[in-house]
């Protein structure tokens, strides 16, 4: 099923799947989550100056932006890597209004990251370059070293076979040591599984209407 938009409570948008009954953001609030997991608790964590961001779960591209506009608060060079398995239709895409929310420049830069090939390197600003990756992270054999990962898919409830031991493990890999993976859930199953694969993982204060996320250090 197509999805639909839908209007979060900080005044973003996510979109709706009727047919598994999931939301692509919390709807406590769509901008307000990946500002707090994903840009705050993961990206300005990072303190190389030029990062590589590895990103499961490409989505609205909403993570994708708001790296983009960090990259060029900071003047840091960023190199992001992302994969989705289902990519959505662009005239979808161009409906959400994340640009309005994040000033000058943002709604050129959302054009240019939705309108650049897939499995291609592209220059988006002279911070920040994208690569999205048509593919299956189960399948995916990635050969590349990420300083940051953003874990988003959809919940464990809805996609228990991306939330595993293996894709996991491959994560491991692709992270640098000290490097950081940071994801919404804060699932006792899912803080075991990195845990095992040698993370150290911390529990931090949710986006608003969760009461915790997961901050998990390579060691």
């Amino acid at each position: 099923m197509k999805p639909t938009i839908v209007e979060t409570l900080d005044g973003s948008h996510t979109l709706y799947l009727a047919d598994i009954d999931e939301h692509y953001h919390s709807t406590n609030g769509a901008f307000e989550e990946s500002l707090h997991v994903f840009i705050r608790a993961g990206f300005d964590q990072c303190l190389k100056t030029t990062p590589v961001v590895f990103e499961v779960g490409f989505g609205t591209g909403l993570n994708a932006l708001l790296t983009a506009l960090r990259s060029a608060e900071r003047k840091i060079k960023t190199t992001y890597i992302t994969i989705e398995k289902y990519p959505l239709d662009n005239q979808l895409l161009s409906a959400l209004n994340y640009p309005s929310l994040t000033g000058y420049g943002a709604e050129a830069i959302f054009h240019l990251i939705h309108q650049s090939r897939w499995n291609e390197t592209v220059r988006i600003t002279d911070w920040f370059e994208i690569q999205k990756i048509h593919g299956d992270i189960q399948t995916y054999d990635p050969a590349l070293q990420a300083d940051v990962i953003y874990f988003d898919a959809f919940a464990p409830s809805k996609q228990p076979e991306i939330w595993c031991h293996e894709v996991f493990e491959k994560m491991a890999a692709i992270l640098t040591r000290g490097g950081t993976l940071v994801t919404y859930s804060a699932k006792g199953e899912v803080r075991r599984i990195l845990q095992s694969n040698g993370f150290v993982v911390d529990r931090l204060p949710g986006a608003k209407g969760k009461r915790e996320m997961i901050r998990a250090v390579r060691i």
